[in-house]
């Protein structure tokens, strides 16, 4: 997030004040009142950027292995923003580990699902030794469940279509325009 140099002034005056509250003026508490409005709007930009970047994605992943370039790029861009890989990120980069931008960015999720595994087993283990006991749950990525339909469906324009199209019912192509002349007067 980028501030200019009218939202600096009132930020460094919005900290004067939290440390001086005495000295608050009506015009101080209004530019004060409208840089958190500001930053509130920032902040929803960000989360609609960051759920429109998250549905772009799973369109790409749908789309695997077309779509390969776009959806490695728009991955990247979304862990860049804050984005936490899903089982399906971690089978489509598995299934794409060929391509060295796809191996790259397997191995930093991993290492995102590393510290957040981490960091949730850390915040939520109980105070007992007990929970060594416990089996850890299974790290092994799942199938999306785009791929793990049991039946194909037939899409329009395949083999079947092309038989119907003989050369009799295909529309007649115009010729194609002439180009304009120029005139050159001197």
């Amino acid at each position: 997030m980028a501030f200019g140099v009218e939202e600096l002034r009132v930020l460094r005056r919005a900290l004067a004040l939290a440390l001086h509250p005495t000295s608050a003026s009506a015009d101080d508490v209004q530019d004060c009142l409208r840089l958190a409005e500001s930053l509130d709007e920032a902040m929803r930009e960000g989360v609609r950027l960051r759920a429109f970047l998250v549905a772009d994605l799973g369109r790409y992943r749908a789309a695997l292995p077309g779509t390969a370039a776009g959806y490695l790029t728009l991955l990247d861009e979304a862990l860049g923003a804050g984005y936490r890989p899903h089982p399906d990120d971690l089978a489509a980069l598995s299934a794409l580990r060929g391509n060295p931008t796809a191996a790259a960015l397997l191995d930093r999720c991993h290492l995102l699902v590393g510290r957040l595994s981490a960091r949730t087993r850390a915040n939520t283990r109980p105070h007992t030794r007990s929970s060594a006991a416990r089996p850890a749950a299974p790290s092994t990525p799942t199938v999306p469940h785009s791929r793990t339909r049991l039946r194909l469906l037939p899409l329009p324009g395949g083999l079947a279509d092309a038989a119907g199209n003989t050369p009799e019912k295909q529309p007649e192509k115009k010729p194609a325009r002439k180009p304009a002349c120029l005139l050159y007067t001197s």
